[in-house]
């Protein structure tokens, strides 16, 4: 198969984390064509999506593009497969981005109206009973009013955010509660997620990977000493585990839904047995699962996505 990737450039990849890489790695193990763009090279012609391509070929253990090789025009029909795999934030370019892969004429995944509706941060207003208590509000005397009448803990984060970046504790009894308040909302002009603190996050968060609505595997990314964040990068540990219960309930309910708005390749955040964030651009922890269970060949997280993948385009 010619598969595209839309993605940032490969020599941002890092060839021992990055989950891109080893998707890429994978389709050359199997005998496909892999090419890559990046979203400022799409091109959206009438109702044809066009992008700029260039090959992807191994150099060592890094996955690059030949430096002989001509970047070319080409339509996205062309392509049996085209992956999004473009790493936040959402923005206007990311959102642009989607709009001309509506277009495609072609498997897309995730598919584009997916990642614009799915907010990672909002989405999990659609299965309220398995989440934190979450509003999502731009008031500051609304966030005092929160965690007074919840406990005087919760977490503050932006809507927008993605990597653990900006994610703030705000507690009644912190001097500073005035000034997170301030950062979060940038003084009540922005919606700012305030979600209920779970004490299981100081034992780290579990990132479940959901290949075509089932659970593939699983990780759990143990903050530093001292940090909030269990993102791997904002210097989170990963861990090898099991699915709980709970974690296989939230799968059984969140998973039908991700099919059915085509998204193949999706990270669910869990902290004590409460899904916290719905992952659809870009997830990580391929690798990190891969290690940690020792997993190799045809039973790779990569391998799993692949034979999903080309299930969907032999029909």
């Amino acid at each position: 198969m010619d598969v595209l990737f839309v993605a940032d450039p490969p020599e941002t990849f890092d060839p021992k984390a990055d989950s891109t890489h080893v998707m890429i790695t994978e389709a050359l193990r199997r005998g496909h064509k892999p090419f890559g763009t990046t979203i400022t090279e799409l091109e959206l012609a009438s109702d044809q999506a066009f992008a700029t391509v260039a090959p992807f070929v191994m150099d060592g253990e890094r996955v690059v593009h030949p430096p002989q090789a001509a970047r070319e025009r080409r339509s996205l029909a062309r392509f049996d497969a085209v992956l999004m795999r473009k790493d936040p934030p959402v923005d206007e370019l990311f959102v642009t981005a989607t709009w001309i892969l509506d277009h495609a004429g072609t498997l897309v995944v995730n598919a584009p109206a997916g990642l614009r509706d799915l907010s990672e941060k909002l989405s999990i207003a659609r299965f309220a009973d398995l989440a934190p208590r979450t509003w999502t509000v731009r008031d500051p005397a609304r966030i005092r009013e929160i965690l007074e009448r919840n406990g005087g803990r919760a977490i503050l984060k932006p809507v927008y955010g993605y990597g653990g970046r900006e994610i703030l504790l705000a507690r009644l009894d912190d001097p500073n509660l005035s000034t997170l308040i301030e950062i979060a909302t940038a003084d009540g002009t922005k919606w700012t997620v305030c979600q209920e603190y779970l004490p299981a996050a100081a034992e780290g968060d579990k990132r479940i990977l959901m290949v075509d609505g089932e659970p593939a595997g699983a990780v759990l990314r143990v903050p530093a000493d001292g940090q909030i964040r269990n993102n791997f990068h904002a210097g989170g540990r990963p861990a090898q585990s099991e699915l709980s219960e709970d974690d296989r309930a939230i799968c059984s309910r969140v998973g039908p839904v991700l099919r059915e708005m085509g998204q193949v390749f999706v990270g669910l955040d869990v902290i004590g047995g409460k899904l916290t964030e719905i992952n659809v651009t870009s997830p990580t922890g391929m690798q990190e699962v891969n290690r940690l269970e020792g997993r190799t060949g045809d039973d790779t997280m990569q391998a799993k996505l692949w034979d999903s993948l080309e299930r969907k385009v032999a029909g």
